[in-house]
């Protein structure tokens, strides 16, 4: 037996998975004497590159990465299915359906965030079980996680994964701080057991990269001295630069897996190279189990050459950042976060929001797990006790949630009094006792769902589409209408997707497709339509393709947009006038014209930061106009609804 031919007997394919099942998996895991590696290509894309990298980029990678050996690779989960479609005009279920044809011995993985799937708050649970039967068709590893550790938050997850035949992978969160003992995460592994019993891997989930080597080292030693036949995946990150060494001492204490991702695409906030992970423990003598090390180098050498289309999406700050020990942001969000400072015009702001108000709202709030959507609680909250200088002052909804406990239990302490009554006011207590209780989301009516979303596209929706706008209503909606207009416009290379400044009429170039495949792209002719739009042909490989652009009607000369302050909108409301005070969408329209209102009534619901923020009213009376609908996009000061006072 050959070299090439022993690494391939080690290692794990789909092909194994669907005809011995997931126990014959798991044993081949416990019966290698080395580790396996899996290439987090998912989470190295959100970390670093604000999920942009395009599966044009992808499908050049996987040839090189399908022969690297990896036990898996996440390809998809996380905030990627949304960003597939918001930004990258691809439907997450085709372009899994495309890779998979290109890498056919590689297992697919996922993340997926418990009862938030893909999304940022809580589904029903018929949504949760549908769309992890639509994406178990092309996904074999699933990795589980809840913010707050909360085991029933995952249990449809973890049934219909097993139902699948797909292998399960819960997680445990992972942080620091005198709680976070070996005991209570020994204690969590547990739980997870008694529902799942022992047919799965059980993942350390180190999102912020936090601790020291040794410390995780110590808690994956504890696990497998309680639960010896465990198979223990690490995951974490590499924002302070010292995630290798918590890998390496994580594979010396017995962890069968680790994660890491392609050297030429790695940054700062997201998993570390892999061929450094691999020839460190090499040196340590621990053998990496079918991995090809020259297939590792040349998937890096197909992707060095797309890095530069790609600059304008790293951070705007580039080193390691030790400080996460303090902070605790979460590789996934630390690109993103320092963006938002920079559209919101408070970067100088940031130290001090990230040294001192972020650490104190984790403590505050109960020490758990800035991970999605825990982490953009703590952070929209940091932020605005900053940027508003009144703390707790106009918190989302999802905070208001969180200490209604409707995500489940506070794993170690209750806050205190003091925050309860600055979010809800002098009445807090009333509210606590009344309301306070885990959210059970209540199964919606799928067939009317159905409906709807066919009257919005104005034909038959497929399982898959209808899939995809339960999660995300809007956006899905916006992009199965962009590409019913546009095309496949994904198979087009991020050095066309991303040129800055677009195309001048009578431009010609040529573009390779995913396969080495040259074509000639003509810009123009272009002529004018009787109402005034432009009709652009693209002559593609000698075949005119017309593009028909609606112009935007011009306001007249010196025309300027009024912009109020929060105190002119704020008093609007008073009046009836209810404004917008935040860029986002339109979630949710909750009145009609005409209806009559009560004070603190919802009238519309906005989406900013992939947080929800109820508009209410601030005086009663009926409602005569509205000025906005589900999905559409306001900005500060836009009129939302106009209520004629009682």
């Amino acid at each position: 037996m050959n070299m090439s031919s022993h690494l391939m007997d080690e290692r794990i394919k789909p092909r194994e998975l669907t005809d011995k099942g997931v126990p014959y998996v798991l044993d081949k895991i416990r019966s290698q004497k080395g580790y396996f590696l899996t290439n987090t290509e998912r989470d190295l894309s959100q970390s670093d590159f604000k999920n942009r990298i395009m599966p044009h980029t992808q499908l050049l990678a996987a040839r090189p990465r399908n022969d690297a050996g990896y036990f898996s690779i996440e390809i998809t989960g996380g905030a990627s299915v949304h960003v597939d479609m918001l930004r990258k005009q691809i439907n997450p279920l085709e372009k899994l359906e495309v890779l998979s044809q290109s890498m056919p011995d590689t297992l697919f993985q996922t993340l997926c965030r418990g009862i938030n799937l893909f999304g940022y708050r809580p589904y029903p649970e018929n949504v949760v079980r549908a769309t992890v039967q639509s994406f178990a068709r092309y996904v074999h590893v699933w990795r589980v996680f809840d913010f707050l550790n909360h085991i029933p938050n995952m249990i449809p997850v973890f049934e219909e994964v097993k139902k699948a035949g797909r292998i399960l992978e819960p997680s445990i969160c992972f942080s620091t701080g005198k709680e976070h003992t070996n005991e209570f995460y020994v204690g969590k592994v547990g739980q997870i057991l008694d529902v799942t019993g022992e047919d799965i891997i059980l993942c350390i989930k180190n999102h912020g990269g936090l601790g020291t080597p040794r410390r995780i080292g110590e808690l994956v030693e504890a696990i497998l001295q309680k639960y010896p036949g465990l198979i223990v995946h690490y995951h974490g990150h590499n924002t302070d630069g010292a995630d290798i060494g918590r890998i390496v001492e994580a594979v010396r204490k017995g962890a069968k897996i680790t994660d890491a991702s392609d050297h030429a695409f790695t940054g700062f906030y997201g998993p570390p190279p892999l061929l450094t992970v691999l020839d460190l423990l090499n040196d340590e003598g621990y053998h990496a189990a079918g991995i090809d090390r020259q297939a590792v180098i040349d998937t890096s050498n197909v992707l060095r050459p797309e890095r530069e289309h790609y600059k304008d999406f790293e951070s705007q700050f580039l080193g390691f950042d030790p400080s996460a020990q303090i902070h605790k942001l979460p590789g996934g969000a630390t690109g993103s976060s320092f963006e938002q400072a920079v559209k919101g015009d408070f970067l100088h702001r940031m130290p001090e929001i990230l040294q001192n108000e972020l650490p104190r709202v984790q403590m505050e709030l109960g020490n758990w797990w800035s991970v999605t959507p825990g982490s953009q609680i703590l952070w929209t909250t940091a932020v605005n006790n900053v940027l508003k200088g009144a703390r707790y002052k106009d918190v989302s909804d999802d905070l208001k949630n969180l200490l209604l406990g409707r995500y489940g239990e506070f794993p170690f302490y209750r806050p205190a009094d003091e925050i309860y009554a600055a979010v809800f006011g002098s009445e807090w207590k009333e509210i606590v006792e009344c309301d306070t209780c885990y959210q059970k989301i209540e199964d919606i009516d799928i067939n009317v769902e159905r409906k709807v979303l066919e009257h919005r596209l104005g034909r038959a929706a497929s399982a898959d589409e209808l899939v995809l706008y339960l999660q995300h209503p809007n956006d899905a909606v916006d992009f199965f209408k962009f590409e019913a207009k546009y095309g496949k416009t994904w198979v087009l290379s991020p050095k066309i997707w991303f040129r800055k400044g677009g195309f001048n009429l009578g431009e010609k170039f040529e573009v390779p497709d995913v396969f080495g495949q040259l074509h000639s792209i003509e810009i123009g002719p272009q002529r004018r339509t009787k109402t005034g739009d432009a009709a652009t042909y693209l002559i593609i490989d000698h075949h005119p393709e017309p593009i028909i652009t609606e112009m935007e009607q011009e306001e007249g000369p010196g025309r300027k947009k009024a912009v109020l302050s929060l105190r002119e909108i704020e008093a609007a409301a008073k009046a009836g006038e209810v404004r917008s005070q935040i860029a986002g969408t339109v979630s949710e329209v909750c009145v009609t014209e005409g209806e009559q209102v009560a004070v603190g009534q919802i009238l519309v619901v906005l989406e900013a930061m992939k947080m929800l923020n109820n508009v209410t009213a601030e005086v009663a009376g009926k409602v005569t106009d509205l000025h906005v609908s589900a999905g559409d996009k306001v900005a500060v000061g836009d009129p939302l609804v106009n209520i004629s006072k009682a």
